[in-house]
């Protein structure tokens, strides 16, 4: 490849749509208007950071990575980096298990286990509920109390923090904590 035709690759790859490079590996990606939009970056996987839209950024429904690049749909807006880049700090390989007697910080007994708890989205507007779900949680929606529908991804949702709602959606939510 000829120098001029790299100069030109490196200004379209850096004037994709509303990516914008925030330091070293960091994109910043963004759904204008609910729009699909795909960010061009030179990574083959990626990890969300930080959320910056209300609208829901879910892995695999409303962002993900895939040969084109990094692509963000229905509202999602949220800072990136390359996979095991700094972003999400230090994950051990499957399967290890530090020695016994290396001490650490451990969670107590009965930590594993189903919490039920209810969550309300009032006057329709967002609200988090707070509980510890773990790495390896995650959580269900048991009854809906509203009748504002309560859809996975649109109206109510999880992640290691706890569980959201909004929209009006009310529910009774099963989280299975999973360390």
């Amino acid at each position: 490849m000829g120098v001029a035709t790299g100069l030109v690759a490196g200004l379209l790859w850096m004037s994709a749509p509303v990516a914008q490079a925030q330091g070293r590996d960091q994109v910043r990606c963004g759904s204008d208007d609910g729009r699909f939009t795909r960010c061009q970056v030179p990574w083959r996987d990626a990890e969300m950071i930080r959320q910056e839209s209300n609208s829901p950024c879910i892995r695999g429904q409303t962002w993900g990575v895939d040969r084109g690049g990094l692509w963000v749909d229905r509202g999602c807006r949220a800072q990136f980096v390359e996979m095991g880049r700094g972003g999400g700090g230090y994950y051990p390989p499957p399967g290890y298990r530090p020695p016994p007697d290396q001490g650490g910080w451990r969670p107590g007994p009965d930590w594993d286990r189903e919490i039920r708890l209810q969550c309300e989205s009032n006057d329709k507007q967002y609200h988090f509920c707070q509980v510890d779900v773990g790495a390896r949680g995650n959580a269900v929606l048991v009854r809906q109390l509203s009748g504002s529908a309560c859809q996975q991804g649109y109206s109510w949702g999880w992640n290691r923090a706890g569980v959201w709602v909004s929209k009006g959606c009310r529910g009774l939510f099963s989280v299975n904590r999973r360390w």
